[in-house]
Order: C-alpha cells, then sequence, then structure tokens
C-alpha cells in the first residue's frame, strides 16, 4: 500500500520542482501539525488566508449548520440563497455607500478576471494599467497584469491592452489617460516584499483615474478583513476604490471570492450580452456561511482594533544584525536581511524549528510574516524567539 507522500508524488500535480512537502495531519489556530505529530507555528497563514487561524469554532459550526441544509443547486445568481443574501448584506454594512453590490466568485485570481471585463465593458475602453512588481492571480489575463517579461513570455502571447506604472511613483500617473479603462493596484505591494502606500499615494491615483473617467480598482485579496489594521487597507488610507477586489481570508479558510462595487458599474455586464460573466461555484453557499461567520467574529472581537499593537511588538521583538529593514502594514510584514544568502537558511531553520513562514515572488532578500491576527502577545514572543535562533544560525553558518 502505498504512502500519502507517494501518491502526493505520483499523481498530484506540482508547481516547481522542490515542493515544500509538509505532509499535514490537522492544524488548529495558530498551529498545523504534521503527520508525525509535529507542531508548527503558521506565521504564514496560508498566504494571508487563515486570519481565524486554523478551524476556528464558528466557521466550523456555520460549514456543518449550512451542508446539513444544501450546498450547490443552481449556477451563480439565479437561485435566492440566504447564505449568500445574508453575507453580501453584512459585508457592505462595513463599506462606503458606493460600494453596495457583492458578485460572488471562487477565487481571487477569478475577480481579477472580472474586473478586468467590468472595466472594460464599462468604459469602452480597453487599455488596463497595472503596476510593476504587482501579482493579481494566474490565470490568463490576472497573469498578463505581471511586469516580469521573463515569466510571461513562456505563455505569450498575453491579454492585450495591459500597461505599467512604477507604485508609488507619482510622476507616472501621468501615463493615466483618457485611454485608461482601469488601474488595478493593490493598496500595499505585497509580492515586491510589503510596500505601502507613501505620501498618500492611493488618495492621488484615485483622483488622476476620476480626471480621465478610468475606473480606479483596488486589489486586496491580500490586505482585507483586518490584516492592515483596518477591515479594508482603503479604509486606512482614506482611498475609496470603484471596484473592490476581495479573497483570500474571506471565508475562514473556505473558497470564496469577491468583486465589489456599485449598480452602475454591475448593470453593464446583464446585458448586450446578457450573462457577461457567469461561475459556476461562485457564491457557494457552505463558502458563503463560512465568510458570514469569519467576518462576524472579525468584528465582534475587534480584531483589526488590536493589529497595530502586535505589529509594533513584533517590530520591537525581531532585533537582529542581520536584519536591514522591516516593512508592514498591519500584520503583513516583510523582514529584509542584509544579504541574500541568508535568507534560504533563514527560512529553512525556522522550519526546522517548528516554525512556518514564507519566500516573496519579487523579492530575494525578505522573507513573510502575516500570522492570525488571532495570535496572542504570549504567541509572538514565542514565535519570534525561534526566528532570532534561526538568524543566529544563518550568521553563524556564513561568519564564522
Amino acid at each position: 500500500m502505498p504512502s500519502i507522500r507517494q501518491l502526493f508524488l505520483s499523481h498530484v500535480a506540482k508547481t516547481n520542482e522542490m515542493p515544500l512537502m509538509l505532509e499535514i495531519d490537522r492544524a488548529e489556530g495558530i498551529y498545523i501539525y504534521d503527520s508525525k505529530g509535529k507542531k508548527y507555528f503558521d506565521m504564514n497563514s496560508g498566504i494571508s488566508v487563515s486570519s481565524l487561524g486554523h478551524c476556528h469554532p464558528a466557521v466550523v459550526k456555520a460549514v456543518k449548520d449550512q451542508v446539513s441544509r444544501h450546498m450547490h443547486t443552481m449556477v451563480y445568481g439565479e437561485h435566492i440563497q440566504s447564505p449568500q443574501a445574508s453575507y453580501a448584506s453584512l459585508l457592505t454594512s462595513q463599506l462606503h455607500k458606493r460600494l453596495d453590490l457583492v458578485y460572488f466568485v471562487m477565487t481571487g485570481t477569478e475577480t481579477v478576471e472580472l474586473a478586468m471585463k467590468l472595466a472594460r465593458k464599462q468604459t469602452g475602453r480597453t487599455e488596463i494599467i497595472a503596476c510593476r512588481n504587482a501579482y493579481h492571480g494566474s490565470t490568463y489575463g490576472a497573469e498578463a497584469l505581471r511586469s516580469d517579461t521573463g515569466f510571461t513570455m513562456h505563455f505569450a502571447p498575453g491579454v492585450p491592452g495591459v500597461r505599467h506604472i512604477n507604485y508609488n511613483l507619482v510622476e507616472d500617473l501621468n501615463k493615466i489617460t483618457k485611454s485608461t479603462a482601469a488601474v488595478i493596484v493593490e493598496p500595499v505591494q505585497a509580492e515586491s516584499g510589503v510596500h505601502p502606500p507613501l505620501d498618500n499615494y492611493l488618495l492621488q491615483l484615485k483622483i488622476r483615474c476620476e480626471k480621465v473617467g478610468a475606473l480606479f480598482i483596488l486589489d486586496e485579496i491580500q490586505t482585507g478583513f483586518g490584516r492592515t489594521g483596518a477591515l479594508f487597507a482603503h479604509q486606512k488610507y482614506n482611498a475609496i476604490p470603484d471596484v473592490l477586489l476581495i479573497a483570500k481570508s474571506m471565508g475562514g479558510g473556505m473558497p470564496i471570492g469577491a468583486v465589489v462595487s456599485s449598480e452602475k458599474i454591475f448593470s453593464s455586464m446583464i446585458k448586450n450580452p446578457a450573462l457577461g460573466h457567469i461561475t459556476t461555484f461562485g457564491g457557494h453557499p457552505v463558502s458563503c456561511a463560512a465568510a458570514h461567520a469569519t467576518l462576524t467574529t472579525i468584528l465582534e472581537n475587534e480584531l483589526p482594533e488590536k493589529v497595530l499593537t502586535k505589529e509594533a511588538l513584533i517590530r520591537r521583538t525581531l532585533q537582529h544584525p542581520i536584519i536591514k529593514e522591516i516593512r508592514s502594514s498591519g500584520l503583513m510584514m516583510a523582514v529584509e536581511l542584509t544579504k541574500r544568502k541568508y535568507l534560504k537558511h533563514v527560512v529553512g531553520k525556522c522550519m526546522d524549528l517548528g516554525l512556518i513562514i514564507d519566500w516573496f515572488l519579487f523579492n530575494d532578500r525578505s522573507f513573510r510574516l502575516a500570522p492570525p491576527l488571532i495570535i496572542t502577545e504570549q504567541e509572538i514572543d514565542e514565535a519570534c524567539k525561534i526566528i532570532l535562533e534561526a538568524m543566529d544560525y544563518a550568521f553563524e553558518k556564513y561568519n564564522h
């Protein structure tokens, strides 16, 4: 009888030649347990997904309750389903009045696909502008927004009409013109190594979009639901989008995403032609029930309001000679090291010591910290001690 590891290697398609190969048995709170019973601090949250930790009781209960009633009944948008309507009402109650309509999908990358279609249909223009060193997903349209041609050339030709500007560079805003359908941007650029907006950049970007009639689209797939210290980062940085993209932590570990906008913008997708965007499993009732429980828990426990205190504690505690800089927006953090060669040893040693951190796509000197928002100050102290021990190991390896 082959082992689970052997079955994985033989029959599960891989994304790279060296997968992490951590064999999961269970997960609870901020911890993941492997098949041998070893416990790991999850300081990654599945790339900002598990903001309530793993298997939060409120989410588990909501999933079980909904599964016992019904699961999929019809492609999204045709049947009235209580989990969808109830959650959309709760979600929009926390947003600006212009963001009052929710289109449910399954993943973050699908929100980007829909946003690109919305922009072109609504404006009648074709040009989409994104920022260099941004990541918006891996489907064909979303991948076209990626700036590194060394990657995208292997799937060329891409979707035409995409141009790039530099994040936080105000001078580049002049490249947004009356030919631009939309600008899609992260409020905090993630995969470049966590770069928050500077000098009211987002507000200036919004004003430029309004001036030329382009849609201002914010990708809050990673920043949403409290991670930056506000429920949504655009609230923290005072720049309300025309279109808001959310996913990842939305479902408390269940797959769900959504595009949030206005009736005016969404109305362009229901005629000429009808069914401008359809999705089979979008707004799955079990995922919507999980999302409702997740948002309710976040609000009732005031988790966003506690994020900045935890951010400050991590920044104070992580002091080491090989740290060059810590960049953060709440519990979305990048720890940049003085030498690139330290990085793999810090990440690897943390894993050996029972702590999970992660890399960035476009920054090879920094590691990612994105712990569950429920992490306690004691757990932060314990986790930081492990990270510092791993840094000691990396320093000793190259300097003695």
